[in-house]
């Protein structure tokens, strides 16, 4: 038992050891900046070549896996919808042809008998109401319109000057000199 209990003890500290030297393989490789910077630019070149892919299938009108994954969701949904609508479909279907049971023409027959009764009730309506005379209204005089009172406008307030100037006399009528009539 004991070998077996050494042999894994071992193997396990063999395991932890290679893990524990992986680790540090790795971690000086990515602190290295020659190994970052060629990651980096395998990076870059990996998505330029992403994007020219997509160009290139666009301008031969090719669908991508995104469209077409995009498409294949959309078609699920509608088809899911699709069922949903036929599932009531099929409900109404049912529900009006077999619980009805007659009684959808039963009803449309009550309907037509009520409405033949109002259509007799508005005739008799009628008929009372066009042998009534025709009530006359009274002539009415129209009143006399008593003119509105004119408001006041308020005037605007002008300075008074300390000397004012006398007010011109008037022309006499002579000296006026007479309009050219318009031709």
């Amino acid at each position: 038992m004991s070998e077996e209990t050494t042999g894994e003890s071992l193997r396990e500290r063999l395991s932890r050891q290679g893990e524990e030297a992986l680790g540090r393989i790795a971690q000086d490789m990515l602190e290295n900046p020659l190994v970052s910077g060629a990651l980096q630019r395998g990076f870059e070149a990996r998505e330029k070549a992403s994007q020219a892919q997509e160009a290139a299938m666009g301008a031969l009108n090719l669908p991508s896996a995104a469209d077409l994954e995009r498409l294949t969701r959309r078609v699920r949904s509608v088809g899911q919808r699709l069922e949903g609508i036929e599932d009531g479909v099929d409900r109404l279907t049912d529900k009006l042809t077999g619980s009805s049971g007659g009684r959808g023409d039963e009803r449309l027959a009550a309907m037509e008998q009520r409405l033949e009764s109002l259509d007799a009730a508005i005739g008799q309506i009628a008929a009372s109401l066009s042998s009534l005379p025709t009530p006359q209204a009274p002539e009415r005089k129209a009143a006399p319109r008593k003119a509105a009172p004119r408001k006041a406008t308020p005037r605007k307030a002008t300075p008074r000057k300390a000397a004012a100037k006398p007010a011109a006399k008037p022309k006499p009528p002579a000296a006026r000199t007479p309009r050219k009539p318009a031709a």
